[in-house]
């Protein structure tokens, strides 16, 4: 895989120059006569990606792609905020949406229970993992190269559908239906997933940012696919701690249909809160319930006591996601 890796990385050594007739013939063949710009800027550097705009014709590998909004971010509440350095773009040669992203560089830490994950950003990773996972069905499509300055950017097939969470939020009205209606598909949905990422484990290679977010229904083959892979982490005691809290995150929102917080059984004036303690909450997200056997006690033990091993009571963590599945099959076996 790494040999493929390198190969899709590579630049030209013949660089195609297109000119300005040219490009506006590719826009108004795929995007229509009104939508083609009078003057097309040239982009073959991303290294300030700020510099990128709409309408601009980035070539790379030789092939023009036609430069179109950005994408948006939803991490850590800052939905809607513009990532500069993803955008959607069309391939002027095939007509194709693409997803192209240009290197970002960020760090940051994050503590779970007494372990301290350093988390960077790494287009590197992400490419690697491309390679690996092309042709799978359960994780984005796409592959890198290099741009003028040795720039690693990422070329993605663009995924038509929705995202997990948003699928999941729409359900039913009523927890109680959606358990017993809704959960057992979704959660075989969740235990294939599982399954994906112990695919990359097994070939030493992490997600780095498990949430609802980053998974998606494509229309087009009916399965859902992991997105986004360039955040990486300095793992320390645990490969594959950092992944399976956050497997673990994922599997508390699709047992609640949300991520149950204080504040929501506050507001709800909840008989549970008479009953939870600290050890009930979520060992990161300190506001979220883990415990939810407490506040729905329909929910079986067997999956209770998955929920738990992600709470701050717990004093024993999954260290791998085929012992998590194992867990899971418990689960799948008493609903169905």
């Amino acid at each position: 895989m790494f040999y493929v890796i390198i190969i899709t990385m590579r630049k030209s050594v013949y660089e195609r120059v297109y000119g300005q007739n040219e490009l506006k013939e590719m826009i108004c063949r795929w995007q229509g006569a009104e939508h083609v710009p009078s003057r097309i800027r040239i982009i073959t550097d991303t290294s300030d990606f700020f510099h990128v705009d709409y309408d601009d014709a980035l070539i790379l590998n030789d092939r023009p792609y036609l430069m179109r909004n950005n994408e948006k971010e939803g991490r850590f509440g800052l939905n809607d905020e513009p990532k500069y350095w993803v955008r959607h773009a069309v391939d002027l040669l095939s007509g194709e949406i693409k997803v192209i992203k240009m290197v970002f560089h960020e760090k940051f830490k994050i503590r779970v229970g007494k372990i301290t994950f350093d988390c960077i950003r790494s287009p590197l990773k992400e490419a690697r993992i491309l390679g690996i996972v092309e042709g799978h069905p359960h994780f984005m499509q796409g592959f890198a190269v290099k741009d003028a300055a040795g720039n690693i950017i990422r070329i993605l097939d663009y995924i038509h559908g929705a995202k997990l969470s948003d699928k999941i939020h729409g359900m039913s009205p009523s927890h109680e239906d959606y358990f017993f209606h809704h959960f057992p598909s979704v959660l075989n949905v969740y235990i294939e997933m599982v399954k994906a990422i112990g695919f990359l484990h097994n070939r030493g290679e992490k997600h780095g940012d498990i949430r609802g977010d980053h998974l998606i229904l494509d229309n087009q083959t009916g399965n859902y696919r992991w997105i986004d892979f360039d955040f990486n982490y300095f793992h320390r005691e645990s490969f594959a701690g950092y992944d399976l809290f956050g497997l673990g995150n994922l599997l508390t929102y699709i047992t609640a249909q949300k991520y149950l917080t204080l504040q929501n059984l506050v507001e709800n004036d909840s008989p549970a809160l008479r009953h939870l303690t600290q050890n009930d909450l979520n060992v990161i997200f300190r506001n979220r319930v883990s415990n939810l056997q407490k506040v729905y006690p329909y929910i079986p033990d067997s999956l209770n006591l998955i929920l738990l091993h992600f709470s701050q009571g717990a004093h024993v963590f999954y260290e791998s996601a085929s012992e998590l599945l194992s867990d899971l099959m418990e689960v799948k076996n008493e609903l169905h």
